[in-house]
């Protein structure tokens, strides 16, 4: 017998074995079953479809790729550090695992993207901001390229369609981060590619459809300020707010942001609880601001909790802040002043909510009560209520700039809400004349308000110059987060 016959049949083995175990990416009913639910945050319930699915089929990488999202939901919505420790060895390893995938497959280059670009968001999250732009470039770059090489593979629409619509929107503080990696938005051609993948009869847009509706949602309201068509969308696609958590946090935390915490509430309180979804503090957070804003009595209780089982640090100072204005419009200074220590020793500033919250409690300066009441009120949708704090009284009857100029942009913005414009415009301009050298956001603000009216009748120019006019206005409160908003604003009105 051959005395090499044990090293070459070894060999054999080993090259057949490989032939074998060649690595696919197969994206199946049982992987689909997982991601619908994993995107319901039913993540456990998710994990055992993909053990499932691995046990199964081994070579299979799509089980892989979708457990980036239960990292990826874990660690956004939790921002616990343990967690970020523990799951982060899974970047480097699932990008090695899909880099083994057929070069020739439109996923091979497209899992990737998504894995750099949720990993990005995260490293956001956890103070990585430097790592996380050469990751979003990274992602970027990734699904550009495949967009050109398989320019039939609508998934690409989805991702790179967000992706131009953000760097189309980027402010000027940070725009030479995004010259300095290089990337080009558009937020027309963004939202283009958005719409198309959603509107597409392709078979991938069944998969990515929950995915690609959140991406949606959220640009269609801060980028394109259709605030009022996002939730219509939301009813006309019978969105499950019930039973998938993704879909009730977006519309509750889009119903906050558009002044109907009401609405919020309700959704909040309508979702199904059970303990096979994601726990996260962050429902306590939204619930909190939502009651606060109608000032009801047991808002404390939910920002309370969220502030003693949150283990992250954004809306930290922000939820503080909150709860040491409950106790102020209590009349409970002790525990006003209390809370309002606390807000300069925990969280960070990476937000601009959490930026605001340290810098009123180092002015050393308390909001006016009737000012206060007034702001919640309005921000909560209760206009009428709001108006009749301000009602019998004028700029005149405040000593203070800063206080006449609050109290101009308060009713300003009630009167925008009841839709009483002429009144609404006259208090805006009052705002800006007498506030646009303060370091307060109020001028800015009003200026971008005026831009939505005019942009909203059809008075480009009118509107791109009263955006212009918010992007002329220096240090001042939210500066990159309000650019933000005027620099939309010009676009929209262009057609970029």
């Amino acid at each position: 017998m051959n005395k090499h016959c044990p090293f070459i049949i070894s060999l054999l083995l080993f090259i057949s074995a490989n032939a074998y175990a060649e690595k696919k990416f197969d994206f199946n009913a049982s992987c689909l079953k997982a991601y619908k639910e994993i995107v319901k945050l039913r993540l456990n319930t998710g994990q055992e479809i993909l053990n499932e699915e691995k046990k199964n089929n081994p070579d299979n990488l799509i089980p892989y790729f979708l457990e980036n999202y239960i990292d990826f939901f874990v660690l956004f919505f939790n921002e616990d550090p343990a967690e970020y420790k523990k799951r982060i060895k899974n970047l480097s390893q699932r990008l090695d695992m899909m880099d083994a995938g057929p070069a020739g497959s439109p996923l091979n280059k497209y899992t990737k993207a998504i894995i750099n670009f949720q990993w990005a968001s995260i490293k956001v999250k956890f103070g990585y901001r430097w790592e996380a732009g050469w990751q979003f470039r990274r992602a970027y770059l990734q699904v550009k390229d495949n967009k050109e090489k398989f320019p039939g593979f609508q998934p690409n629409n989805m991702l790179y369609g967000a992706m131009q619509t953000v760097a189309g929107t980027i402010p000027n503080g940070y725009k030479w981060l995004s010259n300095l990696l290089g990337i080009k938005g558009s937020i027309k051609t963004g939202m283009n590619l958005l719409e198309g993948f959603l509107n597409s009869d392709d078979a991938w847009v069944p998969v990515f459809k929950e995915e690609a509706v959140f991406y949606y949602a959220y640009l269609k309201f801060h980028v394109l300020n259709e605030k009022e068509e996002v939730f219509q969308y939301i009813r006309e696609q019978q969105l499950d707010v019930v039973n998938n958590h993704l879909y009730a946090y977006m519309t509750a935390n889009l119903a906050i942001n558009n002044k109907q915490s009401a609405y919020a509430i309700q959704i909040i309180q309508q979702r199904k609880v059970s303990a096979e979804y994601l726990q996260t503090p962050v429902w306590d957070l939204e619930l909190g601001y939502a009651k606060l804003n109608h000032l009801e009595n047991d808002a404390n209780v939910y920002l309370q909790r969220y502030v003693d089982s949150f283990r992250g640090k954004f809306y930290l100072k922000d939820a503080l802040q909150k709860l040491s204005w409950y106790y102020y419009l209590k009349g409970n200074q002790p525990d006003a002043e209390k809370y309002r220590q606390l807000v300069l020793l925990k969280g960070n500033t990476d937000t601009d909510a959490d930026k605001q919250a340290y810098k009123d409690v180092k002015s050393g300066k308390w909001p006016l009560l009737i000012l206060l009441r007034a702001r919640l009120l309005n921000d909560g949708g209760y206009h009428k209520e709001a108006l009749t704090q301000l009602t019998g009284k004028s700029a005149h009857d405040f000593n203070l700039i800063d206080d006449q100029v609050e109290f101009s942009y308060r009713l300003a913005r009630i009167y925008d809400d009841l839709g009483r414009e002429d009144e609404a415009v006259q208090a805006y301009s009052y705002t800006i004349n007498k506030g646009e050298k303060l370091k307060q956001y109020y001028a800015a603000r009003a200026a971008i308000q005026l831009g939505f009216i005019y942009e909203k009748k059809g008075e480009k120019g009118l509107a791109v110059s009263w955006y212009q006019r918010c992007l002329d206005m220096d240090d001042h409160d939210y500066k990159n987060s309000l650019d933000q908003k005027a620099k939309a604003g010009i676009a929209r009105c262009k057609g970029e």
